[in-house]
């Protein structure tokens, strides 16, 4: 097993989301702001006066930041790009994600890192060697094998191809999270039927609908049945990990700007185990198990390990939206905080709540946290039941707001 230092890099969409990467033990974030990102239309985007306070959160917890600005730009995005990438560098966010040539050569002239997103769609060691002379990292094709992978990194050693820092170039998968049917994300169904473009951040993920085929000729109609034949089931590598390690890649991607707090820290705290596990020689098939137990309790559409083994055609999910073991229920929202006793208190704004039922706390300084209410506190008495209009106390470690949201955590039952 290789030894050198393996970065996992988690997705931030929130600043709850961003918490919850770090206390999961993310060594990097990646965010985007305004609308030059690709998740642009499913997540509310950080805006440019936000920069300051993620690059000082993360440096305040040792981690890097990384901001993604990688959709298509066009010439009236010209002006917005420069003033992100003027923060970017006053801030000193630790790299930019892009494709565009427009943002490399913006990169190189305020000499900030520079990170190839997967956009690029880098698939063979000639595009490596033409990307090192701008960046530091490559993100390579979701759509590659391991075998390709370890070959492109054994050419980058062997033909000693350096990145614009001076040092070898690095490479980055992905190994979790939602797939496009497109090479490498760059559909253009959205904008076809929608006039929302997927490659500016606008996907209207027309692609994870039921669709039913008719003959032209004969008007025979068919409903696909079970399968929702252009949304891929996500990509899980929780199970092949120690041969994504293996085959030479330096940094291991999430994929889920637009998902919630609990699904960042699920994920992150999965893999980082994961990842330990195979430092101490203990990835075994029993925490596997555990492991891909714990993934499929968070937004999911089915897992299955994407091209790395060679498959030639992708497993489509059978779910519309999201096939998770566990489901959240708004409950309520921060009310007061009594940090002389470290108790919590919320409002419950909707839906009931019982003695017994899983809590799920998600905000800007708790990330996100688990409790299971064995007893409850309603309106300062003890209770067996809180409904709307309640106030409940529990204890509570991290101080609340406003901001912070409560849930209820539920079972649910999947065909």
């Amino acid at each position: 097993m290789s030894k050198k230092k393996i970065k996992l890099l988690s997705p931030a969409g929130s600043f709850e989301c961003l918490q919850a990467a770090i206390n999961a033990g993310a060594d990097a974030i990646y965010f985007g702001v305004e609308q030059l990102n690709m998740r642009a239309r499913s997540v509310n985007s950080f805006s440019v006066n936000d920069i300051k306070q993620i690059a000082g959160v993360c440096k305040a917890n040792k981690i890097a930041s990384y901001i993604t600005l990688n959709t298509v730009m066009y010439e009236h995005d010209m002006q917005l790009l420069r003033t992100i990438l003027q923060e970017v560098k006053k801030q000193h966010i630790d790299a930019v994600i892009a494709s565009d040539f427009a943002v490399i050569e913006y990169c190189n002239q305020l000499n900030i890192p520079l990170h190839i997103s997967t956009q690029a769609n880098v698939s063979n060691i000639e595009s490596v060697q033409f990307f090192s002379r701008f960046a530091d990292v490559i993100v390579l094709a979701r759509e590659l094998t391991l075998k390709q992978v370890e070959y492109i990194s054994k050419e980058i050693k062997r033909k000693k191809i350096k990145g614009i820092c001076g040092e070898l170039l690095k490479i980055e998968v992905f190994i979790h999270g939602a797939l496009c049917m497109a090479i490498s994300g760059k559909c253009y169904l959205s904008l076809h039927s929608q006039n929302a473009s997927a490659n500016r951040g606008a996907c209207v993920q027309n692609c994870r609908r039921p669709y039913i085929v008719k003959d032209a000729e004969t008007n025979e109609e068919l409903l696909i049945e079970n399968e929702y034949i252009m949304s891929p089931k996500d990509l899980c590598t929780i199970d092949i990990l120690d041969q994504l390690v293996n085959s030479g890649a330096d940094v291991l991607k999430i994929e889920g700007r637009s998902k919630g707090a609990d699904y960042v820290y699920t994920v992150t705290k999965c893999y980082r185990e994961a990842l330990l596990a195979l430092e101490e020689g203990s990835y075994t098939t029993n925490k596997i198990e555990q492991w891909k137990k714990e993934l499929a309790t968070v937004y999911n559409r089915g897992f299955w390990e994407g091209y790395y083994l060679g498959r030639r055609l992708g497993e489509w999910t059978s779910h519309p939206a999201s096939a998770a073991s566990e489901k959240k229920i708004y409950i309520g929202k921060g009310s007061k905080y009594y940090p002389k006793i470290n108790v919590a208190e919320f409002i419950i704004d909707s839906d009931t709540l019982k003695a017994g039922d899983t809590l799920m706390i998600t905000g800007p300084a708790v990330g996100v946290a688990k409790e299971k209410m064995e007893t409850l506190t309603v309106n300062g008495l003890k209770s067996n039941m809180a409904v709307k209009g309640d106030k409940i106390t529990f204890p509570f470690h991290t101080k609340i707001t406003h901001q912070d949201k409560l849930y209820k955590i539920v079972e649910t039952v999947n065909a």
